[in-house]
């Protein structure tokens, strides 16, 4: 029997991309979105079905894994990809933008985690793949709730793997660094307050250099590769970087302050006294 994957949020970007990354190599994939009726341009195939799941709405989630197990007879992995960017000054967010950022970011991946692993648990097997970001271990300016959501992911993956290895359940971490999806236009939410000027010129000299690294980086297919490698390498390996090797690796060598005026520098050019 071929193995199946659930992927979140795959109507676009790293989801799409690793849905088709799964189908040409032979799995089945259960492509899930909100609007599964608007799918297309997909090579339509019998090991892809396109089935609706709002990371937000529960039985939407639990009403995606009985519909994929009644069409595969199996989960075998189940990658939490959807997500979406807020981004600008955290003084002007409202409740609504805070609330909608960790509803979707962090509680959305703990609910579809915790309706899968019932089924994952009496199998003694099965494989969670969470999508953070190089932006779940270092930070940026302006991303402050972003960055809180995915290092939220990224505590909670740790932790989870320990109680979870016992039933042979493996826990995997990606670490996208800068990739060209729609992250930098559709799927980000810029955050502006009427009367609030104080951060103009800040985001004037931010944002354009933040944008370019997304719109010069490598496209989603890189992060789709890495995401079949941890699924399929079969080790309990956690964290998997893409695009992001390097940006780790200084701020595991440098100290706070060298990796800060490192920021700096990158996201605001020459550095004002």
């Amino acid at each position: 029997m071929s193995k199946t994957v659930l992927i979140t949020g795959s109507s676009s970007g790293i989801g799409r991309a690793t849905a088709e990354h799964f189908q040409k190599s032979g799995w089945n994939v259960a492509a899930t979105m909100r609007s599964p009726e608007n799918s297309s341009g997909w090579k339509k195939t019998d090991n892809i079905f396109f089935v609706r799941l709002d990371v937000t709405d529960i039985p939407s989630i639990e009403n995606a894994i009985k519909e994929t197990l009644n069409k595969f007879g199996t989960i075998d992995a189940v990658v939490n990809n959807a997500g979406y960017g807020l981004v600008g000054a955290f003084e002007a967010s409202t409740d609504e933008q805070i609330e909608r950022q960790f509803r979707t970011n962090v509680l959305g991946v703990m609910n579809v985690t915790r309706a899968i692993l019932p089924y994952f648990r009496e199998r003694k097997d099965g494989t969670i793949v969470n999508v953070t970001s190089m932006g779940g271990r270092i930070t940026f300016p302006l991303y402050s709730l972003y960055h809180a959501t995915k290092w939220a992911v990224e505590g909670f993956s740790e932790s989870l793997q320990y109680e979870l290895s016992p039933f042979n359940i493996k826990v995997k971490i990606i670490e996208p660094g800068p990739i060209k999806t729609d992250f930098y236009d559709r799927s980000m939410d810029v955050m502006t307050r009427d009367g609030l000027t104080a951060y103009d010129d800040y985001i004037a000299r931010a944002m354009p250099n933040m944008q370019k690294a997304g719109e010069t980086a490598p496209g989603p297919e890189i992060v789709a590769k890495v995401i079949y490698r941890a699924v399929t390498d079969g080790k309990w390996k956690l964290r998997y970087p893409a695009n992001a090797s390097m940006v780790l690796s200084l701020r595991k060598a440098l100290p706070d302050k060298a990796f800060q005026g490192f920021v700096k520098k990158a996201v605001l050019g020459k550095s004002r006294k």
